[in-house]
Parts: C-alpha cells; structure tokens; sequence
C-alpha cells in the first residue's frame, strides 16, 4: 500500500482544534480515495530554515495549517515558496492561506514590504490586515469561481464553510495581487477573497476557511480529498 508523506508547516499546539482535526482528516481523505496510507510529519516553522530543502523534498505534499503567528514567519515562507517552486502539492488553510499572499507578493511580485499586521502593526503594505468583521467560529456562504479548480472540487457554484479567524487580504491590494496566475476563485457575498489558487501548478490551493475542521464531526471534505489525490497521482 501507498503511504504519502506529508509535511505541516505550523507550530503544534494540542489545545488548537484545526491541530486536532488535521491528522483526522487525512486519515479521512486517504480511505476515501485510497487505498493509501498518510504520514503527517509536523514541521515547526522555527526549524525550516535556509537548509530544509532537503527536509521539505522528502515530502510528497506539504500543508500549511492555521495558528499563527507562527514562531518563524521566514520559516513558513520559505516551505510555502518550496512547494510553489518545485512544484509540490500544496495546501494553505487559514494562517496558511494569509501566508501564501505573502510569499507570492514578496517573491514573484517583488513586493518585498507585504506584510501581515498581527506581526508587524506598522507594515508599510499591510497585505494581511484584520478582517471587517472578525470570523472567529463563523460561518459563512462562499462563491466559486466558474471555470475554477475549487469549483470542481466541490461540485457546486456556492458552499458554506467555518472560519477562525480575524485577519485576511487587505482589499486594497487585490487587483495588484490577481495577476492571472495567482487567482482569487472563492469570495464571500461582499466580495472578499476566500481562496486562492496558481495557475499552472498540479495543486497550489489556500483557503481563509478551515476545511479540516469537519473531520471532528467524522466528515470527509472535499478539498483535502483532492490535496491527497494530487500526491498520489504525482507518486
């Protein structure tokens, strides 16, 4: 049997719910589009530093999970410009998904200022800033992009979804980010960016939202159902 190696960039904290439902729903993913096994290795962002190349390589998909700040924003950076680069499966949630903004603004856009506010108040591009309204266990109804990857993930033009949150895109910056190959396919019914996706990769996808969280209610979602499929078929 297939066993898939996956690395979770993030700082593990038991009392964290998304921390508890991860491995869950992967094990839920892996049976449901299996047969396979999933080796979830946890990969604190203070220890990814410019020599993990090789550490990250050994992965065959790598998801960066909620909970920041996380101890090394470097660290989170560069695994998330590892897996655009190489290119690995790649899968963002939450903290993950605000991070993935980042990465791609600094390193492909060559906006070197982004920077998130929860870290850095003063950021002279505030590219991640506090939401409107904080998402702190919400829930709320998301619109796929037509044409979109997420859209034929789910199946469905629109879904709902659970948030813990308080930070997202600034929208200020969303026209200089959708630059035809980063593009925003899941927005909220004002128009606020949900998800991200690249273009031209086998699997880059981020989600302010936190899919594995339907695991705790035994639930198999869909999207980390094809985060494990895009390894297996690049085994």
């Amino acid at each position: 049997m297939k066993t898939l190696r996956i690395g979770l960039i993030g700082d593990y904290n038991a009392e964290v719910p998304a921390h508890q439902a991860i491995p869950k729903a992967l094990a839920l993913a892996a049976e449901k589009t299996g047969p396979c096994q999933v080796e979830a290795t946890w990969l604190p962002t203070g220890t990814l530093t410019d020599d993990a190349q090789t550490r990250l390589g050994n992965f065959d998909g790598l998801w960066c999970v909620p909970a920041s700040p996380y101890a090394s924003m470097d660290g989170a950076l560069r695994a998330i410009q590892f897996a655009r680069e190489r290119p690995m499966p790649f899968l963002g949630t939450c903290g993950g998904f605000q991070h993935a903004l980042i990465e791609y603004a600094r390193n492909v856009l060559g906006l070197r200022d982004a920077d998130h506010t929860e870290t850095n108040p003063t950021a002279t591009m505030p590219l991640v800033s506090l939401l409107a309204c904080a998402l702190v266990e919400a829930e709320g109804r998301i619109v796929l992009r037509e044409n979109s990857r997420i859209r034929k993930i789910y199946g469905e033009a629109e879904v709902s979804e659970k948030y813990r949150c308080r930070f997202g895109l600034n929208p200020a910056y969303k026209d200089r980010l959708d630059d035809g190959r980063l593009r925003f396919t899941g927005h909220d019914r004002e128009g606020d960016v949900r998800v991200l996706e690249l273009e031209g990769h086998p699997f880059f996808v981020a989600t302010l939202f936190q899919p594995e969280r339907s695991a705790l209610r035994g639930v198999t979602h869909p999207l980390v159902c094809a985060f494990v499929q895009a390894q297996r078929e690049t085994l």
